[in-house]
Order: structure tokens, then sequence, then C-alpha cells
């Protein structure tokens, strides 16, 4: 019993849940601040580049709004991100903004485990960021987590072309809602960048969130790709207007043809316009979100599904 006790005194929480949720998310809403205003923007933000680490939207909110993330059921502020505006893109008749990450803030524990368990978080990845993925200053990567509050859906990204096919998970997606683009942004060393560049043409697939550790084997073709598609070791399917090689257990199949691509810093990122996007099956979808958010919830007994 003081074991369990002590437990969260002396190890921090994981950084990251790994969690079933019925698509799209309901539980966390996005709001941007600014001038007065407020646009809800649950549906039209995402992660463009981890660094520097940059959000991007359909709105112009000025030179330094604030993203703040609320659970629905109750309104409680979970946390905040204050962004300062540093450009704009322009894509096939639509315009984006893009903002860095200046600082963050969650209130998803209490005073004082919320500073000590932040301590305890950075220090380890302080001790292991040469071999982090992420390989970002633990400041940032606190900030990223916030970001995570709304929970992340997780697809198979299909990549389909003369002499390069390739399947591979990624998070960094989502709605450009007023814009009506949908992005993605990828580590520019990912194998199939060059392609996707040429081809722009994806297919992703919502993964269930039963699929999920072959979905995580799959992260080493980040760096190589797949040298035929009959080496998966789940079924396949065509894309309806593409005829990509799909995921065939998967709740939803989307198909983007990308309009555009950009580097920024660490990441480039792709928007696409929705040629289809076929519904497959009900179910929870894999998602991902911060290790605190999960455990605020776990203490009001509403936790999301962990896989």
């Amino acid at each position: 019993m003081w074991k369990d006790w002590l437990r969260p005194f002396v190890r921090p929480l994981p950084q990251w849940s790994v969690v079933a949720v019925a698509p799209p998310q309901q539980a966390v809403i996005a709001r941007l601040r600014w001038d007065g205003q407020t646009a809800d923007v649950t549906a039209d933000h995402t992660v463009a580049s981890l660094r520097p680490l940059t959000i991007a939207n359909s709105l112009d909110a000025g030179p330094r709004p604030v993203l703040e993330y609320r659970d629905r059921a109750t309104g409680k502020r979970l946390g905040v991100l204050q962004l300062t505006r540093t450009a704009s893109i322009a894509a096939d008749n639509a315009s984006l903004t893009l903002y860095h990450v200046a600082a963050g803030e969650h209130r998803c524990l209490d005073w004082p485990r919320r500073p000590w368990n932040t301590w305890l978080q950075n220090r380890v990845m302080r001790k292991h960021r040469t071999s982090s993925h992420l390989n970002m200053e633990p400041a940032v990567a606190q900030q990223l987590m916030i970001a995570y509050l709304c929970p992340r859906p997780v697809v198979l990204v299909s990549v389909d072309a003369p002499g390069h096919r390739n399947l591979f998970p990624m998070d960094l997606i989502g709605p450009l809602q007023r814009s009506g683009l949908f992005s993605l942004a990828l580590r520019s060393t990912n194998v199939s960048v060059p392609t996707m560049r040429e081809v722009r043409r994806v297919a992703l697939s919502g993964i269930p969130a039963t699929m999920k550790d072959v979905v995580y084997q799959l992260a080493e073709h980040h760096k190589q790709p797949l040298a035929d598609w009959s080496e998966l070791p789940f079924p396949l399917r065509p894309s309806r207007e593409f005829g990509i090689p799909a995921v065939a257990a998967a709740l939803h199949i989307r198909e983007l043809a990308i309009v555009h691509s950009q580097e920024l810093g660490s990441h480039t990122l792709f928007l696409g316009r929705i040629v289809s996007d076929e519904n497959l099956a009900d179910g929870a979808q894999l998602h991902h979100t911060a290790g605190f958010h999960q455990a605020w919830r776990r203490r009001r007994d509403v936790p999301f599904a962990e896989v």
C-alpha cells in the first residue's frame, strides 16, 4: 500500500498514453483566443513541425493568440499554449497561418505534483535525449504533450508508385476545417517524402485500437520502404479512387490529393484535399494523448480505454 502512495513522488507519469477513442474525438474542445475573439478550432488546428514546435490552422488570429484546451463534459481548462505568428501558407485557393509555440502550461495535475512530475519527466528526457526519436528540449516536449490534450488519431499512410511502396504510422495529421485542407506533418528524413511530393496522392487507413502492436512494428518503414505489399501481416484492399493498397480492417480509408508540400524545420508539411472518405466500420481507433491527461481522467473515473 505504501508503495502505491509513494510511486507518484518518485516516478514520473508516462509522457504518452495509448488509448482507444471513437473518431472523431469529442472529449476535448480546442479554442483559439485573440483580441477578445474566440474560435472553436477542435477540427482546425494541427502540429506542423516538432523542431521548431509549430501549430497550423485556417485562421489568422493576430501576432500572439492563445490555444486553449477544455474538457467538453466539465468545461475544465486542461491546458494552454501561448502562440506567436510566424508565417502564412497559400495553397489551392486556401490560406493557413503558422504559429511557433512560445510557452505552455497544463492543469491536469494539482500543485505540488504538477511541477514535481514535470521535473521528473524532464530529468528522464535529458538522460535519454540522444536515444529518443523526438530529440527535443524537455520544455518543448512538455508543450507538445499539451498539444496532445486533444487525443491524436493514428493512421497508416499508404504510398504507392513505380519502384516505391510503403506503409507507415502517423499521428501528426488532421483536418484544417475552414480551409477544407487535411494535413500530414512527416519527418523530412522519412524515406517516402520524395515519392509523396512526386505522385501527390496517399491513402490513410484509420486503425482499430486492437491493431496497436502491428502498427508500432511498421514504424521501421519511416526509414525503409516495403519490399512488397505481400510482406505485410494483414489483408489489404484498394482505395476507392486511386487504387492504393490500404488496410482491409480499417475503420475508414481516406484518400488525399496533395496540393502543397513545404519543409518546416524538422518536418515536411503536406496539405491535401480529401478525394474520398470511406467509413467501413464502427469502433475505437488508436489514439495518443498526454499521460497527465489520462491521469486527470482516471482521477475522475472517466479514463479513456487503454490499449
